[in-house]
C-alpha cells in the first residue's frame, strides 16, 4: 500500500540525524516555482503566505538565496509540525524506516511529491491552494496536474489517505477506477454526528503512520486495528472507501 500525508508549516534544517538518500522527482518543476516566487514583490509574497509581516520578511530574504542543491535534509525530518511530532520518525526502528521508505509519500505545493528520504531545502511552506500562477498554469493544482497521481499509482494496491482535503485533491481526481483510495477520518461524536478537530486529527495521523510502520501493516484489516490515542474503528460508520475512527 501507499500512504499519503500533508507537509507541515514548521520546518528545520537537520543534516545530522539522517542523510538524504534521494533527490525529489520533480526538482526541475520546483525550480520553476522558485523562479516565479522570486518575481513577486514582498507584499505579494506576504499575501500569498498569509503570515505575519516579520515572518514574511524573514522568509522573503531566505527565498532570494535558496539553493535547491545545497546540503539537504530528508523530508521526513525536515517537517516538524504536529503530525510529524506524533510520528516521531527519529525514533523509528530500522524496520519501520524501511517501511516508510517503501510506502510513505509526502505531498507538497513546492516539491510536488516526496519520498521520506528525498533531500529538501526548507523554504516557508507554500500551500497547495495558494493562488500562484506558474507559466500557463493559473494555480498549483493546474501546474502539477496529473503528475503526482501518476507517480503514486500502485497497481491496485490501496492508497491510504492521511492528507488534508487540500492535498488529497492533487491525487483523488486522477486515479483510475481500479485504484482503491481509502480516506481515514479521525473524529469525535458530537450530538450524534462525527466532528473532526484539526489539531486532534493531525496528532492521530502522525500516530497512525507510526503504527503502520512499526507493525509493517499491509492490509486494510490491520489498518482498522489502530487504537492509539484512544481511537477505535467504527465499522457502522465506515464504507469500502472510508474508515472512521472515533475517540473512546
Amino acid at each position: 500500500m501507499k500512504i499519503i500525508i500533508s507537509p507541515a508549516k514548521k520546518m528545520q534544517v537537520d543534516t545530522d540525524s539522517f542523510l538524504a538518500e534521494t533527490v525529489p522527482d520533480y526538482l526541475s518543476e520546483t525550480q520553476q516555482i522558485l523562479a516565479r516566487m522570486r518575481q513577486l514583490t514582498f507584499e505579494e509574497l506576504h499575501t500569498l503566505w498569509h503570515c505575519s509581516e516579520k515572518l514574511a520578511q524573514t522568509n522573503y530574504d531566505q527565498l532570494q538565496h535558496l539553493d535547491l542543491n545545497a546540503a539537504a535534509t530528508p523530508a521526513i525530518i525536515a517537517f516538524t509540525g504536529i503530525q510529524y511530532q506524533y510520528m516521531a520518525p527519529d525514533l523509528f526502528t530500522v524496520n519501520a524506516l524501511a517501511y516508510v521508505k517503501q510506502n510513505l509519500r509526502i505531498l507538497s505545493g513546492f516539491y510536488g511529491i516526496l519520498r521520506p528520504f528525498d533531500g529538501i531545502v526548507p523554504p516557508y511552506r507554500l500551500e497547495m491552494q495558494a493562488p500562484l500562477t506558474v507559466g500557463n498554469a493559473q494555480n498549483l493544482y493546474q501546474f502539477w496536474g496529473t503528475k503526482l497521481a501518476t507517480t503514486l499509482q500502485t497497481n491496485r494496491e490501496p492508497i491510504i489517505n492521511l492528507a488534508s482535503q487540500e492535498y488529497a485533491k492533487t491525487i483523488r481526481p486522477y486515479l483510475p477506477a481500479t485504484q482503491p483510495f481509502i480516506d481515514i477520518v479521525f473524529g469525535q461524536l458530537v450530538a450524534g454526528k462525527v466532528k473532526t478537530k484539526a489539531t486532534l486529527a493531525k496528532m492521530a495521523r502522525g500516530e497512525m503512520v507510526r503504527y503502520l510502520a512499526e507493525n509493517n501493516v499491509q492490509t486494510l484489516t490491520k489498518v482498522q486495528q489502530f487504537d492509539h490515542l484512544n481511537y477505535q474503528f467504527q465499522p457502522q460508520l465506515s464504507t469500502s472507501t472510508k474508515l472512521v475512527f472515533l475517540q473512546k
